[in-house]
């Protein structure tokens, strides 16, 4: 389903991926409308799919995770069988904080929040014991440079 955006619905979204505790009365200041016609907007774009959710984004270091692991997975497997075993030992997993399956020659990345490399190691084995994986290469972030949950908006009006 394709939704149209205008100014006020862009800039209502900028606002919420900004801050999402803001109080609709403060969205409806911002945007220069009133309380009621900006519920409304942010009610269809619940509906619309376009606001997924509403979350608070946590500091790993202050919670002890100070290591961030970027873990590059190639299989041999790629029947229906491996695939859900394999996704279902990633779901159960909150360490893995993001997953992609690629085109190319790395099948999946995983970045992975762990406290350190010994933790690490722990979800390596773990991940291995369960599903068969040909090959593994895990990256160490030295350092996050850019890190945000916050998407483009596009003009024109589409999504």
């Amino acid at each position: 389903m394709t939704v149209r955006l205008d100014d006020v619905d862009r800039k209502i979204l900028s606002l919420l991926q900004q801050d999402a505790s803001l109080s609709l009365d403060q969205i409806a200041d911002r945007v220069g409308a009133s309380k009621t016609p900006v519920w409304n907007r942010i009610r269809k774009l619940r509906e619309a799919g376009v606001i997924r959710k509403q979350v608070a984004i946590l500091d790993p270091e202050a919670l002890g995770l100070e290591a961030c692991f970027f873990v590059l997975v190639r299989t041999s497997e790629h029947d229906k069988d491996w695939a859900g075993r394999f996704l279902k030992a990633l779901r159960d997993r909150p360490e893995v904080v993001e997953a992609h399956r690629l085109a190319g020659d790395i099948d999946y990345i995983l970045k992975v929040q762990v406290r350190n490399a010994r933790a690490y190691d722990r979800f390596y084995q773990s991940l291995i014991s369960e599903v068969k994986i040909h090959n593994v290469t895990a990256l160490l972030s030295m350092e996050e440079i850019k890190a945000s949950s916050a998407l483009p908006i596009p003009e024109g009006g589409h999504r």
